[in-house]
This record gives C-alpha cells, sequence and structure tokens, in this order.
C-alpha cells in the first residue's frame, strides 16, 4: 500500500525538488527572510540574557543606578530589533510566497491551453480546477509559513541550544533530551497525513466536478425535476469528504496531545533542574530567570515545528498534483515539413483512413472519398456513428491511426496543426459562448482588426443581425456564460458568424442548425450558399433536408460508410437514406396537416 501511495504522489525528495524548482527566482528573498529570522532569534535571546544580568546586578546591587536606564535602553532596543527583523522576515517571505503562486498559477493556466484534446477528453474539469486552485493555494501557504517556519524555528533552535550551552553546558544538554521523540513522532504522523490529505484532495476534486457540472446543466436538471437525485448524488460525495476530512483532523488531534505531553515534560523538567542548580548555586539567580525563557523558545518551537512538518504534507502532496499537469506534453503546434501558401484550395481525400481513440477500435475504418476544391461534404448517419471523429481529424484534434488524409494532395500531418486550425472554421453541435458582449464573441479568434461593417456582415449572414439590433445594447450585449441569456437558437447563429468571419477555407458545421427552426434553417442555409463559395464545407446534420444540396453525401454506420453520392443518386437506391429522407419527410408532413388542422378549427368559430 505504502509503494502505491509513493508511486502516486512521489517520494518526499521528489516533492522537496519540484517546491526547489518552483522556488526559482525568489530564493533571494528567502535568503534574506533566513537572515532576518536568525537576527530576529538573536535578539530574543539577546534580551533573555539581559534580562538575566540585570538580576544578578540588581539582587547583589552591584550595578549602578545610572547604569539601569543603559540595561533598560539594551532591553527595549532588543525588542524593537526583534520586531523589525521579523517585519522584514514577513515581508519578504509574502512576496516571495505570493510570487511563486502567481507564477505557477499562470503556468498552469498557460499549459492547460496547450494540452492535446485527448488529455481534456480524461481529464474531469472539476479535477483541473481543484489543481489549479486549491493546490496551488497548497503551494502558497506552504511558502508562506511552512518553509519560512522552519527555518524560523531552525534558528531559535541553534540560536538558544547556543546560549543555553554557553550559559551552562548540563542545563543546555538537558534541555534537548525531548527533541529525538518529538521528531520521531513528526515524522510519523507527517508519513501518514500525506496518504490522508492526498484522498480528501481527490475526494474534493470529485466534488467540485459534481458542482461544476450541475451549474453548468442547471436547466436539464430543473426541466427534469431532477433536484433531488442531483441532492443525493452530491450528499453522498459530500459525506466521503466529510469523511476523509474527519480522518484527516484526527491525524492532528492525535499530534497536538503527543507533542504537548513531550514538550511540557521537559520544560517542566528543565525549570525543575534550573530550580535545584540554582538553590544548590550552581547558577545564579539572574542565569535561572534567562533559562527559563531560553529554554521555552527551544523546545515549544520543536513542537511547533512537528505542526509544520505535519501540515507540509499537504504542499508537498499538492506541488506534486499540480507537476503531474505540468508535466503532460504540451500540444506541438508548429510542428510540421510543409511552408504551405496563403492560397489554400481546399482539397480533401481520404483514403483509406481509420481511428481508434484510448483502445476503442474501429471508431473509423475504411474510410475513403475525395472532395474537390469549395465543394460541401454531408455527413449523415445515427448516433455514434463516426461523424464527429471523422471531421475531428481535419484540424487534428485527434490522429488517425491508419491510412491517408490528404490536403490539396499533401499528407495531412506535414501542415503544422496551427496553421490547419487557422484555415478551418469549426461550429460545434454544442456551441460555446464567452461571457464578453456578443461582438467580441463574434470576432473571437480572427487576429486582426475587426470592421463594424464585418461583423454585421457575418451576422446577417447567418441570420441573427435582426435579433441582435432588438437587444438591450445591440452588439454590445453582455451574454452569460455558454450564452445563457439567449435562446439554443440565438448561440448557433452567433457561433455561425463567428466562424463566417473568420472567413476559413475549410468549414465543418457539425450539427449546426440542430438548434433553430425550419425558417430560419433555411434562412441561414441560403446564406451559407451564397458566402461559402470557393470553400470547402464539411456538414453534419441528422435531418436529411440540411444536405440535400450538398456535392456528397456520405452516410455512415459503426464508423464505415455505408452509402456515397449526391441526394439523386442516393434516392434512386435502396438503403439508410431513402428510408431515413422517408421517415421524415411523412413525419413533417403529417406535423404540418395537424397545424393546419389546428389552425382552421381555431380560426371557424371567430368567422361565425
Amino acid at each position: 500500500m505504502a509503494e502505491k501511495q509513493a508511486e502516486k504522489t512521489g517520494s518526499v525528495g521528489e516533492r522537496l525538488s519540484i517546491l526547489w524548482r518552483y522556488s526559482a527566482g525568489f530564493r533571494g528573498l528567502y535568503l534574506f527572510a533566513m537572515f532576518a529570522q536568525a537576527g530576529a532569534s538573536a535578539a530574543k535571546t539577546g534580551t533573555f540574557y539581559l534580562l538575566g544580568f540585570l538580576v544578578d546586578r540588581v539582587v547583589g546591587q552591584t550595578v549602578l543606578a545610572g547604569f539601569l536606564p543603559i540595561l533598560a535602553a539594551g532591553i527595549i532596543g532588543l525588542a524593537l530589533a526583534e520586531g523589525l527583523f521579523s517585519f522584514l522576515s514577513g515581508r519578504s517571505t509574502a512576496g516571495a510566497s505570493e510570487g511563486v503562486a502567481r507564477r505557477l498559477r499562470n503556468t498552469l493556466y498557460d499549459h492547460i491551453q496547450h494540452l492535446p484534446f485527448s488529455y481534456h477528453d480524461r481529464m474531469p474539469t472539476g479535477e483541473l480546477i481543484q489543481r489549479s486552485t486549491s493546490d496551488v493555494d497548497a503551494v502558497r501557504r506552504f511558502f508562506a509559513d511552512q518553509a519560512i517556519g522552519v527555518v524560523r524555528i531552525g534558528m531559535m533552535f541553534l540560536v538558544n541550544l547556543t546560549a543555553l550551552l554557553f550559559l551552562n553546558p548540563k542545563l543546555g544538554l538537558a534541555s534537548i533530551l525531548v527533541v529525538p521523540f518529538i521528531v520521531a513522532v513528526s515524522i510519523f504522523f507527517f508519513r501518514r497525513v500525506s496518504k490522508v490529505y492526498d484522498e480528501y484532495q481527490d475526494q474534493d476534486a470529485v466534488l467540485s466536478t459534481i458542482l461544476q457540472e450541475n451549474l453548468a446543466g442547471v436547466r436539464v436538471v430543473r426541466a427534469f425535476a431532477q433536484q433531488g437525485f442531483e441532492t443525493a448524488k452530491f450528499e453522498k460525495e459530500n459525506t466521503e469528504k466529510f469523511r476523509r476530512g474527519r480522518a484527516l483532523l484526527l491525524m492532528h488531534a492525535l499530534f497536538w496531545p503527543s507533542t504537548d505531553i513531550l514538550c511540557a515534560a521537559q520544560v517542566l523538567a528543565g525549570f525543575t533542574l534550573g530550580a535545584v542548580m540554582a538553590i544548590q548555586g550552581e547558577i545564579t539567580l539572574g542565569q535561572y530567570i534567562a533559562y527559563t525563557g531560553m529554554v521555552v523558545y527551544l523546545i515549544w518551537p520543536m513542537r511547533d515545528l512537528g505542526r509544520l512538518v505535519v501540515h507540509a504534507s499537504n504542499g508537498l502532496v499538492s506541488a506534486y498534483r499540480t507537476t503531474e499537469i505540468l508535466r503532460q506534453p504540451k500540444e506541438d503546434l508548429d510542428a510540421g515539413t510543409v511552408s504551405p501558401s496563403n492560397t489554400l484550395r481546399g482539397e480533401v481525400e481520404f483514403r483509406g483512413v481509420g481511428f481508434e481513440y484510448r483502445g476503442q477500435s474501429h471508431i473509423l475504418q475504411d474510410i475513403s472519398f475525395r472532395c474537390a476544391p469549395g465543394r460541401a461534404v454531408a455527413l449523415l448517419g445515427p448516433t455514434g456513428s463516426g461523424k464527429t471523429s471523422l471531421v475531428n481529424l481535419l484540424p487534428r484534434f485527434h490522429e488517425y491511426t491508419s491510412g491517408r488524409v490528404l490536403l490539396d494532395g499533401v499528407e495531412l500531418r506535414e501542415y503544422s496543426k496551427r496553421y490547419l486550425r487557422r484555415q478551418i472554421g469549426i461550429v460545434e453541435q454544442e456551441p460555446f459562448l464567452f461571457s464578453r458582449t456578443i461582438r467580441e464573441n463574434i470576432v473571437y479568434g480572427v487576429e486582426r482588426e475587426v470592421g463594424d461593417s464585418e461583423v454585421v456582415e457575418a451576422a446577417q449572414a447567418a441570420a441573427i443581425h435582426e435579433v441582435i439590433l432588438g437587444l438591450p445594447d445591440g452588439y454590445r450585449t453582455m451574454v452569460g456564460e455558454k450564452g445563457v441569456t439567449l435562446s439554443g437558437g440565438q448561440r448557433q447563429r452567433i457561433a455561425i458568424a463567428r466562424a463566417l468571419l473568420k472567413d476559413p477555407r475549410l468549414l465543418i458545421l457539425d450539427d449546426s442548425t440542430s438548434s433553430v427552426d425550419s425558417e430560419t434553417e433555411a434562412e441561414i442555409r441560403q446564406a451559407l450558399e451564397r458566402l461559402m463559395q470557393g470553400r470547402t464545407t464539411f456538414i453534419i446534420a441528422h435531418r436529411v433536408q440540411s444536405v440535400m444540396r450538398a456535392d456528397l453525401i456520405l452516410v455512415l454506420d459503426k464508423g464505415r460508410i455505408i452509402q456515397s453520392g449526391t441526394h439523386a443518386e442516393l434516392m434512386e437506391r435502396e438503403g439508410f437514406y431513402r428510408r431515413i429522407f422517408s421517415l421524415q419527410s411523412r413525419i413533417e408532413e403529417e406535423v404540418e396537416g395537424a397545424l393546419a388542422a389546428e389552425a382552421g378549427g381555431q380560426a371557424g368559430p371567430l368567422v361565425a
């Protein structure tokens, strides 16, 4: 079990090396903070020495009355020095820890932007959010509290131990007898807390994922009245988080009493030994008073060291969890052997293409067809037939595993992904709009200055211009996350306008008219026919009426092309296409007839 845990979260040495790399660029501030802590510890110990000196001289009446203000000024000065050094140390540490966290957040965010689609397909969104927020904050706390805290305690221990040995070697050695036991207890709990904390963070990520999915799909939840089901699901995982959190707190609850007992026993024994030595004349009263102050700052910080070591396990685990993301290889967008011109024609040819994804065999098998430049290819077939997987090969979201895909006669892999994606416009099946203005959503991805007339032209082509003008602020209207202030059809048409404004050589419409009515679909189809001249277009649709005018229609089933041809050619053959066309046409005729009858029934009484 321990080996599996070590493999999952890395060894302590590996995690410390990760944190060491994270501190690059801020080590100078930490070094300054360490020297400041040494100064603060020395000032505190010097205060105890002065107090002891003052007691001995006052009791012995060997100090001049005029010397007392000097001693008092010395004590005050040391206290001010301690405060100043502590302030400088705290300020340097805060600057360094916040700097590390800021850089780590930026690095994580940038790295996530460049990870391949396959990684995002298998990694839950809530897990990524958890690691980019909670785990980064745990790393920040490590640098802000635990790392400098270990330095502070180490300095206090060394300075006070040196002072105690100088004061009386016998007392100094007797005051550290319990230290090995405190260290042993801290290491014991450190190993166990690391495992429990990692399990707690994993469950926290599960809870974040559930919450993210619920908020994103809140309309679906309400539409199906599944609030009770969702609450029960959340409560189940929340109870598991409570159980793991309780186990984590139990570890801390067991740690504190054990170290308290050890430290209290050591301090009590030290006070007793010092008192006996003072009574026997081995040390003076002033030395005893100085000792009582220094031994407290020697032993109790060691107890705090145990706390920091145990809590440091949180930062070590979180550092490894963030590094797991950073270790994922970025998608190389610029790798390619072809230097394409800006006049891509858009000829696409598939030759015996096959695609497998994450062990799922036969997602696509032996796909072969050719599309001339500026033509439209329609993909039709049941859900799961491989339509979206096929078009996702064009921008190289995924790589085909067999066969060849040629673009203008050149192997697709010879083009860089960056170039391909700049040449391809995509309107997805579920369009996503950012929490920005409508205009900003339309011009998103266009790497040049865009005039208002161009935006309006794209919106008109997508049959959304008049709708936008009817909104409170027109093109400056803010939309919510995923465009929740707009209808599904409106979101879809804005996404189409965004793709059109990009002016791509290839256009992919992934069931892009699924959320609009027949009238709007006809408007979009007419606009596309007018504006898509000279561009190669791939259209995924479930309604035959949406693909009838395509130059080539491919009917897919279970990853294979089972029919291909124009609408007229396919209608002459028995098969899936003709059956689905007849079925959909009959349904639409029945619906239109029912609507006409209902309208006639409503009109009759009014006329009478």
